[in-house]
């Protein structure tokens, strides 16, 4: 299961990263005449049998209602020739993966309040609902090793005084200095780089706990044999914690980041949810899951809730992909 997860995972890393290019159209393109549309139908059988897929216009028969135009058929072409975009934020180009000619469209998933592709809109979502965590992972990855290694490793007062402080910032209620803080920030400021400023200044909270995990794992091996042999053989405190000492805690560090991941994306898409997060034209899955609060959108148009199924696989490959990585890493463990 965890090595099946791990391919999802990679698969979707990959794929957000290629959005420009795979994605239909831009993710802010609206077809003011096709909101709240179905999914494209695609067909793949005509009269005469199998053939290349194909799709056909569609006209509005009432309020978000549509029938499809099957005067002339619209092939589904690759490598299209559509809106302009930077290949992985670098090369210009206006090269699509699939697309149609104009007066058909190809919604793969459908399109939202706003007429705009659902499925453009989760490639590019994605890449700030799976990226924004990593920041906060390496920083609470550092802090924690550091703040944890130091205070475990020396003891006495150090240790004290540094989880004094550890006991502080875990007093902290996190949520309510997020919405502190997302209601602080300027408005002015980009929703990703505001967003990016919250999961930063939350980072520098999350590291308390694991920094109280990894202390008791350093003084539970400082006192190892070969801990020992090395400070009688006159070894700096550095090389010792360096050499021997963190590397036995990077089991647990590894284990928490891959499961940390998923809170990260769980809070974007919290926030975004409640409009406290990545902002509106902006896509994340958060703010596109925000358009499927009512009961009859829901009903009447289900596709809107397609964000949350990619929500729900992403969590649930990190979360098997940790338990996986923790049970290699740590064999002895049932």
């Amino acid at each position: 299961m965890a090595s099946i997860a791990a391919v999802i995972i990679l698969i979707l890393y990959l794929v957000v990263i290629l959005a420009g290019f795979l994605a239909p159209y831009h993710p802010n393109q609206a077809f003011k005449n096709h909101f709240f549309h179905p999914p494209t139908k695609i067909h793949i059988k005509d009269d005469d049998g199998l053939t290349w897929p194909y799709v056909y216009a569609t006209k509005e028969v009432g309020w978000a209602k549509y029938e499809e135009d099957k005067s002339k058929k619209y092939p589904i072409n690759l490598f299209y020739h559509g809106s302009e975009y930077k290949f992985l934020k670098l090369i210009p180009t206006n090269i699509h993966f699939i697309g149609v000619d104009e007066s058909a469209h190809l919604f793969l998933m459908g399109t939202d309040n706003y007429g705009r592709d659902i499925f453009s809109r989760i490639l590019f979502g994605g890449r700030v609902s799976m990226f924004l965590g990593f920041a906060g992972i390496l920083i609470t990855s550092i802090f924690g090793l550091l703040i944890g290694g130091v205070a475990g490793y020396y003891g006495g007062w150090i240790d004290s005084l540094l989880m004094r402080i550890v006991e502080v910032i875990l007093s902290i209620p996190s949520f309510y200095l997020l919405l502190a803080l997302a209601a602080v920030l300027p408005i002015k400021l980009s929703s990703t780089f505001r967003f990016f400023l919250i999961i930063l200044i939350l980072s520098f909270i999350g590291w308390a706990g694991m920094a109280r995990v990894v202390r008791g794992m350093v003084m539970a091996i400082k006192g190892q044999d070969y801990v020992v042999a090395a400070q009688s053989l006159g070894a700096s405190d550095f090389r010792i914690i360096w050499k021997h000492i963190l590397p036995r805690a990077t089991t647990y560090v590894i284990v928490r980041a891959t499961l940390a991941i998923p809170g990260y994306i769980l809070m974007e898409s919290g926030l975004s949810f409640i409009g406290l997060g990545i902002q509106q034209p902006d896509a994340s899955w958060g703010n596109m899951l925000s358009s499927a609060q009512s009961i009859t959108k829901i009903t009447s148009f289900p596709w809107l809730l397609i964000p949350g199924l990619m929500i729900f696989i992403t969590i649930l490959s990190f979360n098997l992909l940790g338990d996986g990585v923790r049970d290699a890493l740590d064999p002895k463990n049932e």
